[in-house]
């Protein structure tokens, strides 16, 4: 059990620094922008859409290792899906890292999401963990004003 908790400490801190769709889609169809207070975390989620699939995705903004670490999984994870399936891997995500059990094995590629099973012990992580999915989902929606984890 420690090889594996130090393996998804090891993926976390490789996708804080280096995460992946760090950048701006300067032709992006919605954004939005997101807020923890407690931590200080910020990030604005960029997304083009066509049809109903996440065509591109990318993320800027500063925060800690696991709000960072988690927005650069989800845009590994999204790319590519129907916007139906990002709300279900929204749901099983939160389970997951709120310690109510959730299925992360249900969508391909949803594994790799189990690395922040271990938030579920600190509760005030689980605001820097799903930070960039309420914002994901805020910006389907365009929501103007900034998403608060508060």
């Amino acid at each position: 059990m420690s090889d594996l908790r130090e393996l998804y400490q090891e993926i976390i801190l490789d996708h804080n620094k280096n995460p992946r769709n760090f950048r701006v889609i300067e032709d992006s169809d919605h954004m939005a922008e997101g807020f923890n207070p407690l931590c200080g975390d910020r990030l604005t989620v960029y997304l083009s859409v066509k049809g109903d699939f996440v065509e591109d995705i990318s993320f800027e903004g500063s925060g800690c290792a696991i709000s960072t670490a988690s927005a650069s999984l989800m845009t590994e994870i999204v790319k590519g899906r129907s916007v139906e399936e990002v709300r279900a891997l929204f749901e099983e995500f939160h389970k997951l890292v709120t310690g109510r059990g959730g299925q992360t094995r249900s969508l391909p590629g949803a594994e790799k999401l189990v690395v922040f099973h271990g938030v579920s012990e600190y509760p005030v992580r689980v605001k820097c963990a799903t930070l960039p999915w309420h914002t994901l989902l805020a910006a389907f929606s365009d929501k103007e004003e900034p998403v608060s984890t508060e």
